[in-house]
Parts: C-alpha cells; sequence; structure tokens
C-alpha cells in the first residue's frame, strides 16, 4: 500500500479553544469600551495565549520529532505562508488607500491641505529616520541568521537571532516614545486617524514578528533546526521581511511625502 505524503492531522481541541478565546476576547473588548471592567478581556487575552502555546507545541512536536512534516507538507506550509503574506498585503493596501484618498484630494473640512490645517506632522528626519535605520538593520540581522542556518552555523544563527530580537525591541521602544511626543493623537481629523492606525497596525505586526521570531531563537537553542528543514524559521523570515517593505512604504508615503 502506497504511504500517503500528506499529514492527516488528528483531532485537535485547539481550535475549540481558540473560537471561545476569540469570543471572550471581542466581548471583553466591548465590555472594557463601556466602562464594565476587563475581566472577561483578560480571559480572552490568557485562553487565546495558552491556546497558541499548546498548538505550537503540536505542530513542533509533529514537524522536529514525528517527521510528518515531509518535501510535501512543506511545499503546502510555503505556499500557505506566501498566501497569508499575500493577505497582508490586501490588509495594509486598505489603509494606504484611505490615506491617499484623503491627502491627494484634501476637503475644506481640512483646509484642503495636507497635512490638515492646525497639525504639526513629525519630523521624517528623526526618530521616524531612525526607526527605518533599525528594520533595515534587523532585516539584515534575520538574513544574516537564516545563512548561518543554510550553512550549518549555528551559533551565527543565534547571534542573527538575537540581535533581530533587539533591533525589533528597540524599534517598539522609539515607536512608543514617538507616539508620547506626538502633538496629535487619533481624534485629530482623518490625518490622526490614518496616521494611528496604520502606524500602529505596523506596530502590531512587529510585535507578532518578535514573537516568532522568539520562539525561532528558543528553538534554535533546542537544535530544532537542519541545514535542509528549517521551514519553522523560513516562515518567520519571510514575515519579518514583509514587515521591513510596509515600514519603508509608511516612511516615504506618511512621515515624508505626509508631512
Amino acid at each position: 500500500m502506497l504511504r500517503n505524503p500528506f499529514h492527516l492531522v488528528e483531532f485537535s481541541p485547539w481550535p475549540f479553544t481558540a473560537a471561545g478565546g476569540a469570543l471572550f476576547l471581542t466581548v471583553g473588548l466591548v465590555s472594557w469600551f463601556h466602562g464594565k471592567g476587563v475581566s472577561l478581556l483578560m480571559l480572552g487575552v490568557v485562553v487565546i495565549v495558552l491556546t497558541m502555546v499548546q498548538w505550537w507545541r503540536d505542530v513542533v512536536r509533529e514537524g522536529t520529532y514525528q517527521g510528518y512534516h515531509t518535501s510535501w507538507v512543506g511545499m503546502n506550509l510555503r505556499w500557505g505562508m506566501v498566501l497569508f503574506i499575500f493577505s497582508e498585503v490586501c490588509f495594509f493596501f486598505a489603509f494606504f488607500w484611505g490615506f491617499f484618498h484623503s491627502s491627494l484630494v484634501p476637503t475644506v473640512e481640512l483646509g484642503c491641505v495636507w497635512p490638515p490645517v492646525g497639525i504639526m506632522p513629525l519630523n521624517p528626519f528623526k526618530v521616524p529616520l531612525l526607526n527605518t535605520a533599525v528594520l533595515l538593520g534587523s532585516g539584515v540581522s534575520v538574513t544574516w541568521a537564516h545563512h548561518g542556518l543554510m550553512v550549518g552555523n549555528r551559533e551565527e544563527a543565534l547571534y542573527g537571532l538575537g540581535l533581530t530580537v533587539f533591533l525589533g525591541v528597540y524599534f517598539t521602544v522609539l515607536q512608543w516614545g514617538e507616539y508620547k511626543e506626538a502633538s496629535f493623537s487619533i481624534a485629530d481629523s482623518v490625518y490622526g486617524s490614518t496616521f494611528f492606525v496604520m502606524t500602529g497596525f505596523h506596530g502590531l505586526h512587529v510585535l507578532i514578528g518578535k514573537t516568532f521570531l522568539v520562539v525561532c531563537l528558543i528553538r534554535c537553542y533546542l537544535h530544532h533546526f537542519s541545514v535542509s528543514h528549517h521551514f519553522g524559521f523560513e516562515a518567520p523570515a519571510w514575515y519579518w521581511h514583509f514587515v521591513d517593505v510596509v515600514w519603508i512604504f509608511l516612511y516615504l508615503c506618511v512621515y515624508w511625502w505626509g508631512s
């Protein structure tokens, strides 16, 4: 009998718990917005985090120890990651569309100018430029880590991953300081809305990417990756490069041209 090259996933409780956590999180957010406390919100966060840990543990076990991630499975995982990143491109494309819709033809309410009357935009050659250098540097370091894995140099991969995580944390700290010093808020016309939504969602993606890379750092330390079998690292690396590219467009369009 021929062996099936695909991984037939066993029954798992984690999709059910993830759905429950998402429900608690959504209802908890609405409750928090209406001043009803954060208990349900925190419950949703805890359930989702625990589900992520358990689900990722199962995937790591299947791919690293049980040998279920064959070449066919790996190819499908790659296509899945490509489609996921494409969906993220569409996600940010919608925000850029809204930004240019408002900035190219400013309405009378905005003073027929962009930035709108009364808005003091951030200097693109200060913290935003530093953030750009930091994020581009992290793209170089994650490529360095990938090269280390491909040539079997685990120490080089660990150094590259550690540097990438550090630069990602530094980027978040700089962005947090930038938000504190901004002279406008998300409530200040369409400029504030588009600025904080676009940069804020990008910051969220940086946090997600850092989480991926921290998991990769731990797995690399535990010898989970080999020269020919390390898609668990490649997927976060692709995601991190996508985050870099989005930031370049944000810097050029929102910080530089938009100011």
